[in-house]
């Protein structure tokens, strides 16, 4: 089979999908989809507004639009009227206003719209629920989209997804590779040890500054915890203090620079934060980087090599022809692992990406990597020994 013949093959089985998809949620006033990345949430929200419209199953309106689309950032809403456009959907745009999350239930107030759309969901807050509640209330229809359903159901995001808008299709990665509705992947862990050099140097509340090792600083939060029932601080806020350190080390940094000047195609870099993103590369994607569309532009028409980013890049963007991706952090979610490497799962189906994820050796690192790939083909991951301990940035990792 051609590339071309793949492709509109996988757009068929992608379509068909979406079919279900809607015909499991119509007639449901309060329902939630779950579909990895690529698979066309944002779509179905607008072919369901089209069958809805289509169909008159909405009362008159005496003003304003009938539908709402809400979602956690501005990017994630512009993405839906360039759907709209893409698919011959435009005329659906007079009839929907946005609105971010931030702003939503002073929206919902002063509305009348007759069904409210909530990409990412799972970004919803308890401050969010009696906007929720009173649109429910009226007996007026809400349709969750998400790709990253709440793990735990006793959580915050949980009870507020399983109240307004419960999870009745949940379509995981794994399914849609084997589904040929996306490309195949590979993960590769690359396990470091903590760098032995003393020269992280840490800034103290107080200002002063004292110079340390990765490897000592880890120590020093290990013995902590082992001691949590003496210290002055709860066992949760060590753990988040010691997760912090791990997440700021300088290792991981030194090697990702390393590994992604290995590359031959352009590759996307996931970093923990903006700092960590500006030392990555020349060009950045995240919220104070004004240049950040026209960055994203320049990769996706694969003018530079390399683009590196926080959490926003997780949700709601694609990038056409992306192979390779570098993550720094797991965050011991599959889920929040499935959006890094679903960014990577628009090629054509027969062909392949390849994640490369960052581990910390002997550390707490091990099980938050462990429980990232929980739900992933284990013969789809490998793992690779990055480096000896001796290993200086400058130097470059040795071979294992």
């Amino acid at each position: 089979m051609s590339s071309s013949e793949s492709t509109r093959s996988a757009t068929a089985r992608k379509q068909a999908l979406q079919d279900q998809v809607l015909a499991i949620i119509q007639g449901r006033r309060l329902a939630g989809i779950a579909l990895t990345m690529g698979l066309g949430k944002t779509l179905i929200g607008l072919r369901d507004m089209d069958r809805l419209l289509t169909a008159g199953q909405l009362p008159a309106q005496a003003t304003g639009k009938p539908f709402l689309v809400a979602a956690p950032t501005q990017a994630i809403l512009d993405s839906w009227p360039q759907e709209a456009q893409k698919f011959g959907l435009a005329h659906l745009l007079d009839h929907i206003a946005f609105t971010t999350y931030r702003s939503l239930g002073k929206v919902l107030a002063t509305g009348t719209y007759q069904k409210l759309y909530l990409d990412e969901c799972h970004a919803l807050k308890d401050s969010h629920g009696p906007g929720l509640k009173a649109h429910a209330a009226r007996k007026r229809s809400i349709l969750g989209l998400t790709g990253t359903p709440p793990a735990q159901p006793n959580s915050e995001k949980g009870r507020l997804v399983a109240t307004f808008c419960p999870i009745v299709v949940d379509y995981t990665t794994d399914e849609a590779v084997l589904a040929g509705l996306l490309n195949d992947y590979r993960l590769v862990v690359h396990r470091l040890p903590l760098r032995t050099a003393r020269d992280y140097v840490l800034t103290t509340k107080s200002g002063s500054q004292f110079t340390t090792s990765e490897r000592e600083n880890y120590a020093y939060w290990s013995k902590r915890l082992a001691n949590a029932a003496q210290d002055q601080l709860p066992v949760e806020t060590l753990r988040i203090l010691r997760m912090q350190a791990l997440m700021n080390y300088p290792g991981k940094g030194h090697y990702m620079r390393y590994l992604a000047s290995q590359q031959v195609e352009k590759v996307l870099l996931f970093t923990c934060n903006q700092q960590q993103a500006e030392a990555q590369a020349d060009h950045t994607y995240h919220s104070k980087n004004k240049h950040s569309q026209a960055n994203l532009d320049l990769f996706n028409a694969g003018d530079i090599p390399r683009l590196a980013c926080v959490a926003q890049l997780s949700e709601g963007i694609s990038i056409p022809n992306l192979r390779v991706g570098i993550i720094w952090h797991a965050f011991g979610n599959e889920r929040k692992a499935a959006q890094r490497i679903g960014r990577l799962l628009r090629l054509n189906p027969d062909q392949t990406a390849t994640v490369h994820l960052l581990l910390y050796q002997d550390t707490v690192d091990e099980q938050w990597v462990a429980q990232a790939l929980e739900a992933f083909d284990p013969t789809k991951i490998s793992y690779v020994d990055a480096a000896s301990e001796d290993w200086e940035p400058a130097s470059g990792p040795k071979a294992s």
